[in-house]
C-alpha cells in the first residue's frame, strides 16, 4: 500500500509522515526532496509554482510510487498534491479501481499554517507562498481526513485507526 500524507505547507506532512512510517514500518519519501533546484529557488524567493512547473515532478513522483508498487513495497509518501489532476497523477502508475494508493488529508486553517511556516528554520517555503496554497488546493473527496491542529501522536493515532487492517 502506498500513503500519500497530502495538505498545504505546515500541515504537518513530513513530520506525520516520518512519525507514520515508523509505526508501519516502510519506506518514507518526501516529495520536497524530488523538486528541482529550479522548483526550490523559485518557491524560495517566494514565486508560487504553476502547474507546468510541477509537471516533471509530478511525473517523479509517479515513477517512484510506481516502482514501490510493481516491487510490492509499502511506502508513505509527504506530498502536497493540492489538485485533483495532481492526485491523479500519481495515481496514474496503479492498477485502475485499485486502493493501492491512498491519500491522507491533513486539514489545516490559514492561520495556523502560515503560523507553522514562519516558525521553521531552513525551509524554501516563506509563510507569503501560503494564501497561493489555498488558492491551489482542492480539497480531495476521497481522502481520509484528519484535523492537522492536532498534536503528532493523535494524529497518526487517528490515521491507524480509520486505516484497513
Amino acid at each position: 500500500m502506498i500513503l500519500i500524507v497530502m495538505g498545504v505547507a505546515g500541515s504537518g506532512k513530513t513530520t506525520i509522515g516520518k512519525m507514520l512510517a515508523r509505526r508501519l514500518a516502510c519506506k518514507f519519501y518526501d516529495a520536497d526532496d524530488f523538486h528541482s533546484p529550479a522548483n526550490v529557488a523559485k518557491m524560495h524567493s517566494g514565486v508560487p509554482l504553476t502547474d507546468e512547473d510541477r509537471a516533471a515532478w509530478l511525473d517523479a513522483l509517479a515513477r517512484l510510487i510506481g516502482e514501490n508498487l510493481a516491487n510490492h513495497q509499502s511506502m508513505i509518501l509527504a506530498c502536497s498534491a493540492l489538485k485533483a489532476s495532481y492526485r491523479k497523477r500519481l495515481q496514474s502508475r496503479a492498477p485502475r479501481h485499485s486502493n493501492e494508493v491512498q491519500f491522507i488529508y491533513l486539514r489545516i486553517t490559514p492561520e495556523v499554517a502560515r503560523e507553522r511556516t514562519a516558525a521553521r528554520k531552513n525551509h524554501f517555503m516563506p509563510p507569503e507562498l501560503i494564501a497561493s496554497q489555498f488558492a491551489t488546493l482542492e480539497e480531495p473527496t476521497d481522502a481520509l481526513i484528519v484535523d492537522a491542529s492536532l498534536t503528532p501522536t493523535k494524529i497518526v493515532g487517528e490515521i491507524q485507526k480509520k486505516l484497513p487492517a
